[in-house]
């Protein structure tokens, strides 16, 4: 039950609330209980350390199953901790595997017990399509270590703070000692320090960007009935704007686009051109045989489309053998195909714009390859699904994250909230509250170069890791006297 606790309580690491100091200290007790047990009790403490985590942190899946999603309330709740209790096993497996590695308690703390960690967190990133929702490095947003968000992504903040947090262990299990201590200092003092480079450079001059959130209730929303008035309140929205870039959320108009009447993509296509500029729409868009969430570019600039590439399990697409779920859900537009994963940025407003859709923004590694040649980042978004939960706080905490290690300017226009612009240090530079239908206009700048993460990616903490795991490895049946 202890371990539990302290994995729900690291969910207030996270935003909304944010405390990240208190990742450090539900780590550093995780360390203790993981010390000396033996690998089936780590694993054992690491479940349940990641059942509070997820379960307390994720629990807006059921929001998403059984408010908006129709599935049986009992149902929902099972799937709910079903699917927390797999993520739970991810923790768990970490716990086992520093466990069967002989090694002395500081090196555990500070090195295995942190690469053990990230080596399964990053495989969250891939296995099943991925769910690396609740990494902790997110937690670090805001605080001194962020400034290694550039140099490695999310990855390396997580190995950071649990190396920290492995430090503060050993600064108590020692009764005071100060060389933990300074290597804590040191490592907080380095991650500040970073924050003051800039690796990217200003390309052009700030464009004028409007971010319009037409808070449509999700249980309306793909109504036919309530299609005029949920198209008129985006139309005002446009037409009420100066702006050169307008951006609209994910499926802003719940139709597909070749049967939204021609009139109706008149009007917002001369909202964009009487600004000089251009308008991004979120549509489910139709070719051939294959359907697909979507972006739609309207106005000056010649007519342009992303499809999305990574779908949401259940949400987007069934996997195959899981047909009969779609006989207990009520999601519409749940069968899409994926957009091809080499798709160039949108070159609209005078940016090259690489747009995202829903949780791609998730996927630091995608990102990164896509904003190498970009220089904003737009994600649309309907965050409607998961209700007044947690999700939209912490999908903008991610957001701001994958602004950090791209060195570019992160916009996310979404239907319900919370819509935002984030500067490339992470800084929230406007935000508008959440359900409300409203218009966020900003100064959008544009910036151009790589980032050390854009370059390399999470290979160098993956590698890293795998490669310090396998050296203490070696090193212990080289010398089975080693220290357990």
């Amino acid at each position: 039950m202890i371990p539990f606790l302290a994995g729900a309580a690291t969910v207030l690491a996270f935003a909304p609330v944010g405390v990240f100091p208190l990742a450090i200290a539900t780590f550093a007790f995780l360390s203790h209980l993981w010390m000396h047990a033996p690998p089936r009790q780590c694993f054992s403490r690491g479940f349940w350390f990641g059942l509070g985590l997820y379960g307390a942190g994720v629990s807006w899946v059921y929001v998403s199953l059984h408010t908006f999603g129709g599935m049986p309330a009992p149902l929902a709740g099972f799937f709910t901790v079903g699917y927390c209790a797999f993520l739970a096993l991810f923790p768990a497996a970490a716990g086992w595997l520093q466990a069967r590695i002989p090694a002395p308690d500081p090196v555990r703390a500070c090195l295995l017990i942190p690469s053990a960690w990230v080596l399964f967190e990053w495989t969250l990133e891939w296995l099943f399509t991925g769910f690396p929702w609740l990494a902790i490095g997110y937690a670090a947003v805001g605080w001194p270590l962020q400034g290694y968000a550039p140099i490695g992504g999310v990855y390396l903040l997580t190995f950071t703070t649990l190396a920290v947090a492995g430090l503060l262990w050993v600064f108590v299990h020692d009764r005071g000692k100060l060389a933990p201590l300074t290597a804590i200092v040191v490592l907080l003092g380095a991650g500040q320090a970073l924050q003051t480079l800039h690796w990217t450079r200003p390309s052009g001059a700030p464009v004028t960007a409007a971010l319009l959130q037409g808070n449509i209730e999700q249980e309306m929303k793909f109504s036919p009935q309530r299609y005029p008035a949920i198209f008129d309140a985006y139309a005002r929205l446009a037409e009420g704007t100066s702006a050169k870039l307008i951006v609209l959320p994910e499926t802003a108009l719940p139709r597909f686009y070749h049967r939204i009447d021609p009139a109706e993509l008149a009007r917002l296509e001369a909202a964009a051109r009487g600004n000089g500029g251009d308008l991004l729409l979120g549509v489910p868009y139709q070719q051939g045989e294959d359907y697909y969430n979507s972006v739609i570019t309207l106005g000056v600039s010649p007519s342009q489309t992303y499809h999305k590439v990574h779908l949401v399990p259940f949400g987007e697409f069934i996997p195959p053998g899981f047909g009969w779920v779609l006989q207990i859900l009520r999601i519409p537009l749940s069968d899409f195909s994926r957009g091809a994963s080499n798709q160039p940025p949108l070159q609209v407003a005078g940016q090259r714009v690489a747009a995202n859709i829903c949780y791609e923004d998730v996927f630091g590694e995608e990102m990164a390859a896509r904003a190498a040649d970009a220089t904003l980042l737009v994600n649309m978004s309907n965050v409607a699904w998961f209700g007044d939960s947690l999700a939209p706080a912490q999908h903008l905490q991610i957001g701001r994250l994958r602004a950090i290690e791209t060195g570019r300017m992160h916009l996310t226009a979404t239907n319900t909230g919370i819509t935002a612009a984030i500067d490339r240090d992470g800084r929230v530079l406007g935000r508008l509250p959440q359900f409300t239908e409203a218009r966020l206009e900003v100064a959008a700048q544009g910036y151009e170069g790589v980032t050390p993460y854009v370059r390399w990616r999470d290979w160098p903490i993956v590698l890293s890791s795998l490669a310090l795991l396998a050296f203490f490895i070696i090193r212990a049946r080289l010398s089975p006297q080693s220290t357990g």
